[in-house]
C-alpha cells in the first residue's frame, strides 16, 4: 500500500516536501506520479518520474516550481513557491513495469497508467 506524508499547513510562498512509500513492495521498477485534486475540482496530474529517474514531466500549473525525485525506497515531491491554488489533496500513485504502456526511460499524466494508489495527504496554503 502506498502511503503519502509531508503534507500540512503552510503560507504563500512556503516550501513542502511531500514523499510516497510503500509498504507491500518496493517502488523499484515501478513509474511513480503524483496527482492532486481540490474540492470541486477534478483530479490533475501534478507530475511523474519514470522508474530510471531518467525522465520527468510536469503539468503546466507547477512547472518550474515542483520536482520530483526518487531513491530506491522513497518518491519524493519538493515543492516550492507555494500559492492558495495548491491546496488539494496529493496523491502518489505507481505504474508497475508489467503495465501495458510501461517504459523504464517515460512516463505520463493519464491516471489510468496507474494501478496503485495512496489515500492522499492534504497540503493547505494559506496566511
Amino acid at each position: 500500500q502506498l502511503v503519502e506524508s509531508g503534507g500540512g499547513l503552510v503560507q504563500p510562498g512556503g516550501s513542502l516536501r511531500l514523499s510516497c512509500a510503500n509498504s507491500g513492495f518496493p517502488l523499484t521498477g515501478y513509474t511513480i506520479a503524483w496527482f492532486r485534486q481540490a474540492p470541486g475540482k477534478e483530479r490533475e496530474g501534478v507530475s511523474c518520474i519514470s522508474s530510471t529517474s531518467s525522465y520527468t514531466t510536469y503539468g503546466d500549473s507547477v512547472k518550474g516550481r515542483f520536482a520530483a525525485s526518487r531513491d530506491r525506497a522513497t518518491a519524493y515531491l519538493q515543492m516550492n513557491d507555494l500559492s492558495p491554488e495548491d491546496t488539494a489533496v496529493y496523491y502518489c500513485a505507481a505504474e508497475p513495469p508489467t503495465g501495458r504502456r510501461f517504459s523504464p526511460v517515460f512516463c505520463g499524466l493519464g491516471p489510468d497508467r496507474y494501478d496503485y494508489w495512496g489515500r492522499g495527504t492534504q497540503v493547505t496554503i494559506s496566511s
